[in-house]
């Protein structure tokens, strides 16, 4: 399962967005590739800060390559060993509480179901994605407009 919290920086009302992906088996380069692909048409094409931690398959030089040739798109990238950092690992860790709980299905879909089910919860609380960023302590600031410096 793969998952992003989308955050907007310019108007912060809007409330988060969840985005998920799920396949059987791990997820490589040209997997997340394709996610980053799905991710692009669920968040209409706007510009994207993605913070990503230091798995392999997030650094390699396919990703690297790949993420240079998009536009919308820009990287970021976690300490090492800083989860406490990653707002999603906290959306994993209420997922694994309430809907995956002692969750043993027989199928795939029972996982799909269930993670369904926690994402409908999820957004139905629109300060819960919000509570996954300020555990963080990280901050989302809106951009200087272009035509103004910092000390104006």
């Amino acid at each position: 399962m793969a998952g992003a919290l989308g955050y907007h920086s310019t108007d912060p009302e809007r409330g988060a967005r969840l985005c998920f992906h799920l396949k059987p088996g791990s997820y490589d380069t040209l997997g997340l590739i394709e996610v980053l692909e799905q991710m692009k048409v669920f968040y209409r094409g706007e510009d994207v800060v993605l913070v990503w931690d230091g798995l392999s398959a997030h650094w390699s030089r396919a990703m690297r390559a790949w993420v240079a040739e998009q536009d919308w798109l820009t990287l970021e990238r976690l300490p090492a060993y800083a989860p406490e950092l990653n707002p999603v690992e906290l959306l994993w860790s209420s997922l694994k509480k309430r809907e995956l709980a002692n969750l043993a299905g027989d199928h795939l879909a029972d996982v799909a179901d269930a993670t369904e089910q926690g994402i409908h919860r999820i957004n139905n609380n629109p300060q819960l994605p919000w509570s996954f960023l300020t555990h963080t302590g990280l901050t989302i600031h809106p951009p200087h407009p272009p035509n103004l410096r910092k000390d104006q």
